[in-house]
């Protein structure tokens, strides 16, 4: 019923958009830093920051992990491949399984948790009515996908190897590898319409990443499994409601030789199973409600020599959401989050308002207020002896958007808040660290220099200071950093 506008604030929509078609699965693969990676397209937007030959997404001065992906709204606990240090990881998920990507910077409602700075939800694509087969090779990849429809659903899949043998021996870098990086991996996706109203999506994926590298007096071998499956049910039910339910299950297995020192072994398993259940209604035209609730059942076992550990817990969360239209111009959104931790019993709270000034389809004004939490890494939270409150993270975001004739200009200041950081006080690990995180994202997108010539500029500037981890005093993170211009060249016909 709310349908007259589309508030952007601080999010980039990529494969469906009112405004520009930013970004579409072929474009990913197109886009010339990507070579067919999400994460390294997504790269090019505002916000993010280029970290070395990281490969991960750090946004507006957040750490890597403080950005959530999410596929058809259920949590993935890893969506990285794994690689040694100095090389660039790769995002796991095939663009082409996806119809859209949601990237936002922040301020996002409360239907989303366990992230400081940002989330990445995405969506699988939908009941296809036609077969497909595609292949594609290159000097390191390999690759085939395809569909197959049947009356009232479609079974889509993805299989690729990855390996850099014979690329390592035409152009030698100087790392002294003893087995060359590979990766096996594979997607598989079955959608079905059960009736008019029921939708049910079902997705897999599979990585298996292997390598060896010799470092020092050490030869490092690592081995790492990681498996991802979910299953979404949304359902249109009587008077207006609409019912979404939804499990996901995360599995990542880490072996590593000679992690360390020569003859050691380390052993890493992580697991979570996300469940998820949600009830929307449209009230009126100027209404519209939904509320959640969801359960993150988490284990880590950790082994290095005579070391071990194993922890379990689960995050207990609930939310709701409320858009106003107060005016025919102005719109509002509340939600609010509350979750617990039952490794230490905390309750937290978190209220989260956005108000949107849409006086015409050309210009866009929001201001965004929030607050949104995150655990700290398992290792931490055991040094702490389970007594490591969760992170959080306070939003204050200004968001402005005006399109011109062919040109799109987004400006957003924004201002972040950490507070309860994992700190090392005295060899122990509490909640004691905090940080601040300020700057000005610039966004650009024009279609009038040449004919079927999209330019896009983006520029950020990042002022960060932490306290935290093993750090003496408040300073910037070596990962945050200044200045990042970005410009993008495409021709399409």
């Amino acid at each position: 019923a709310i349908d007259e506008v589309v508030v952007t604030a601080s999010t980039y929509s990529f494969g469906k958009s009112d405004n520009f078609k930013t970004m579409d699965a072929l474009d990913v693969v197109m886009s010339g830093n990507s070579c067919g990676d999400i994460v390294a397209a997504l790269q090019t937007l505002p916000g993010t920051q280029m970290v070395g030959e990281n490969g991960k997404l750090y946004v507006r001065g957040g750490e890597s992990d403080e950005c959530q992906t999410f596929i058809n709204g259920m949590h993935v606990l890893v969506p990285y491949s794994t690689n040694t240090e100095n090389n660039t990881v790769r995002g796991r998920f095939s663009p082409f399984l996806f119809k859209g990507i949601n990237f936002s910077l922040g301020g996002y409602g409360g239907e989303y948790g366990q992230a400081l700075s940002s989330v990445l939800p995405m969506e699988t694509t939908d009941v296809t009515t036609s077969d497909k087969l595609g292949v594609s090779a290159s000097l390191v990849d390999w690759n085939v996908g395809g569909t197959k429809a049947f009356a009232s659903s479609s079974l889509s899949f993805n299989a690729n190897y990855t390996g850099m043998g014979l690329y390592d021996a035409m152009f030698p870098d100087r790392l002294d590898w003893t087995r060359p990086y590979g990766k096996l991996s594979g997607e598989a996706q079955y959608k079905a319409e059960l009736s008019s109203a029921t939708v049910l999506k079902s997705y897999i994926g599979y990585d298996y990443t292997s390598l060896g590298q010799h470092i020092d007096d050490r030869s490092l071998s690592l081995k790492e499994h990681n498996i991802y499956a979910n299953a979404t049910l949304k359902s249109n039910i009587r008077r207006g409601y609409s019912l979404f339910t939804g499990i996901a299950n995360s599995s990542v297995i880490n072996d590593i030789d000679d992690a360390q020192i020569r003859g050691d072994h380390y052993h890493n398993f992580r697991n979570e199973i996300h469940l998820k259940a949600e009830m929307r209604k449209v009230y009126s035209s100027v209404l519209k409600m939904s509320a959640g609730v969801e359960d993150y059942l988490r284990h880590s076992t950790t082994r290095y020599e005579k070391s071990h550990y194993s922890l379990d817990y689960n995050l207990l969360a609930a939310h709701t959401d409320a858009q106003l239209r107060i005016v025919p111009q102005l719109f509002l959104n509340l939600s609010a989050r509350v979750e617990n931790a039952n490794y230490d019993g905390s309750w937290l709270l978190m209220p989260r308002a956005t108000l949107s000034y849409v006086p015409n389809k050309r210009f866009q004004l929001s201001a965004m207020l929030g607050k949104y939490s995150q655990t700290a890494d398992d290792d931490y939270i055991v040094m702490s002896g389970k007594n490591l409150t969760q992170s959080t993270a306070n939003h204050a975001i200004l968001s402005m958007q005006y399109e011109f004739k062919k040109t799109l200009l987004r400006i957003e200041p924004y201002y972040k808040k950490y507070h309860h950081l994992p700190l090392i006080t005295n060899g122990i690990y509490t909640a004691d660290g905090y940080g601040t995180s300020k700057g000005m994202d610039v966004f650009i997108e024009n279609h009038s220099l040449i004919k079927n010539l999209t330019s896009t500029l983006s520029y950020s500037f990042n002022d960060s200071e932490r306290l935290y981890l093993d750090y003496t005093a408040l300073r910037t993170p070596d990962y945050a950093s200044r200045h990042n211009v970005r410009l993008t060249l495409k021709y399409k016909r």
